[in-house]
C-alpha cells in the first residue's frame, strides 16, 4: 500500500491495487504529470476517476500518499525497463553501462513533458515530504548504476565516480533537450557521447 505520512513505505505495488484504486492511480498519474501537482486537486482526481472523494481517501489516505505512490510506480517501471535491457545485453560490459541511454527513446515516447521526478522535485520544497525521498533515491540509484557498471567494465573506482556523474548529467540533459529544445535526436546523440566517454576511459588506462 502507499507510504504513510511518516515517509516509511510498506512496498507499494500497483499490481495489488483494487481495480478502483488502480483507476484512481492511473488518472492521478496522468494529471500530475500533465498539469502539475499543485494544479490538480483531490476533487478533480476523484471526478475524473469516477469515484467519490471518500473512496479516494479510503484507498490512499491523502493526496500526498497518492502522489508518492505515483512516483514510486514511475520509479519501479523505469528500473524494470533498465533491468530487462540489462539482461538482454548479456556480458557486454560497455553496452551494459549504456543501457539507460539505450532505453531512453522508448521511455521518452510517453514522457514528453520532461522527467516526472524533476518536475515533482520542483513542486515539493519540503524535504520531509515522502515523495522527495522517492525522487532523490531514483537519481542516486541511476548514478550508482553507472558507477557499478563502469566498475564491471574495468574502469577504476576514482575515474568511475567522476564518469558516473558525467553520464548522469548527459542522461538528464537528453531528457531536457528532448522536451524543451525540440532536440529529437538528443537521446541518440547522448548515447554516442556516453559511449565515447566510456571507451576513452578504458583506452586511457583507467580500465583493465
Amino acid at each position: 500500500m502507499p507510504r504513510d505520512s511518516s515517509g516509511d513505505s510498506s512496498g507499494t505495488d500497483d499490481t495489488s491495487l483494487t481495480p478502483g484504486a488502480q483507476r484512481i492511480l492511473d488518472v492521478a498519474s496522468e494529471l500530475f504529470y500533465r498539469r502539475g501537482i499543485h494544479a490538480v486537486g483531490v476533487d478533480t482526481i476523484a471526478a475524473e476517476s469516477g469515484v467519490t472523494k471518500r473512496t479516494l481517501y479510503n484507498r490512499f489516505g491523502s493526496k500526498d500518499n497518492l502522489l508518492t505512490t505515483y512516483l514510486e510506480t514511475r520509479d519501479r517501471r523505469w528500473r524494470d525497463l533498465i533491468d530487462a535491457r540489462l539482461t538482454a545485453e548479456g556480458e557486454d560490459a560497455v553496452r551494459r553501462v549504456l543501457v539507460p541511454f539505450a532505453v531512453l527513446p522508448e521511455w521518452l515516447t510517453e514522457s514528453d513533458r520532461g522527467c516526472s521526478f524533476v518536475n515533482a522535485f520542483a513542486e515539493l520544497p519540503d524535504t520531509d515530504h515522502p515523495g522527495r525521498k522517492v525522487i532523490t533515491d531514483e537519481k542516486k540509484w541511476l548514478r550508482a548504476f553507472f558507477h557499478d557498471r563502469l566498475n564491471e567494465a574495468g574502469v577504476k573506482p576514482t575515474p568511475a565516480g567522476t564518469l558516473a556523474v558525467q553520464l548522469l548529467s548527459l542522461h538528464e540533459g537528453a531528457i531536457v533537450a528532448t522536451a524543451i529544445a525540440d532536440a529529437d535526436d538528443a537521446a541518440q546523440a547522448t548515447l554516442s557521447a556516453a559511449e565515447a566517454l566510456v571507451t576513452a576511459a578504458l583506452e586511457d588506462g583507467a580500465g583493465r
